[in-house]
């Protein structure tokens, strides 16, 4: 029987298992869909499936450098409690994670999840994560990674806790310099590094704000104007890394700090344990109550 892309997709909807998982599976029974979900049951791969619709919102971010310093990668791997994120085993897989990530050319975390976890082995990203997942008994993730390449610059990181991870691409500037841009990265969360980089799109959507508040509050047409471009002026210091007040010397712009010390940034990425992601807010008196009253 052909493995078709609509076997495949069934068996990924009724397993929650990886394409390259559901596929192998298929190959193996002859394209029998029943006594492909039965053996991925035997091998556990069902029962981390069973898991994979509970919400993963923990996890830690791991940053990690090729040899030379000149390459880096940074990914984030989640899991369902704080608990288990400090788990050894835990650790370990995102720690390999982030190295497949160094290594390889993976572009998509499905790309990703197909590839060896360890160099010169058959285990998969994915089968290593639903084998962990058997394992430990909570939903894990892959959630998504960074590949940095210095360039002519050099690359700099912090990390807060293993919860904020950030690397900052710097076309000059020593070290230090690059230390602290990324620890004020991780403490003031800017969007880019400056103004030119906000899309004018946003920038006319915060204009047509500001100026429908100046109204409400009554302010002279003649004057609006002025108040509506001084209020962006404020909101883009706010929101670029040069713009923003150095955490470590609030009197001293992050663009002064740069000029002062010969220093570029050209970039940088800041992740966040489970930003973006909703959690389930969790009533463990009304789940036990409901559970009685069943």
């Amino acid at each position: 029987m052909a493995i078709t892309a609509s076997l495949v997709k069934e068996l990924r909807e009724r397993t929650g298992s990886g394409m390259m998982e559901c596929k192998k599976a298929l190959v193996e029974t002859g394209g029998d869909i029943e006594a492909a979900i039965e053996n991925m049951r035997k091998s556990g791969q069902a029962k981390a499936a069973k898991k994979a619709g509970r919400t993963a919102a923990e996890g830690v971010i791991v940053i990690r450098y090729s040899e030379d310093g000149m390459n880096a990668a940074m990914v984030e791997v989640n899991c369902e409690t704080d608990f288990v994120a400090k788990d050894q085993n835990f650790t370990s897989f995102a720690d390999a994670v982030a190295a497949c990530v160094l290594t390889s050319g993976v572009s998509t975390v499905e790309e990703l999840l197909a590839q060896p976890l360890h160099p010169g082995e058959d285990t998969t990203v994915n089968v290593a994560r639903e084998a962990l997942i058997s394992k430990i008994g909570e939903n894990m993730n892959v959630r998504r990674f960074e590949r940095f390449a210095a360039g002519e610059g050099a690359l700099a990181s912090y990390l807060h806790g293993v919860r904020i991870g950030v690397v900052v691409q710097m076309e000059a500037g020593d070290a230090d310099l690059g230390k602290d841009i990324a620890m004020h990265v991780a403490a003031s969360n800017p969007i880019c590094v400056s103004a030119d980089q906000v899309p004018e799109e946003s920038l006319n959507k915060e204009r047509e704000i500001y100026k429908a508040q100046a109204l409400k509050d009554g302010k002279p047409e003649n004057i609006v104007d002025k108040i509506v471009e001084g209020r962006v002026r404020k909101y883009l210091s706010e929101i670029t890394l040069l713009g923003q007040q150095f955490i470590k010397d609030p009197d001293t712009k992050v663009e002064k700090l740069l000029s002062g010390a010969g220093g570029v940034v050209a970039g940088f990425k800041r992740y966040e344990v489970g930003e973006g992601i909703e959690k389930k807010q969790e009533n463990f008196a009304e789940e036990v109550m409901a559970q009685i009253g069943g």
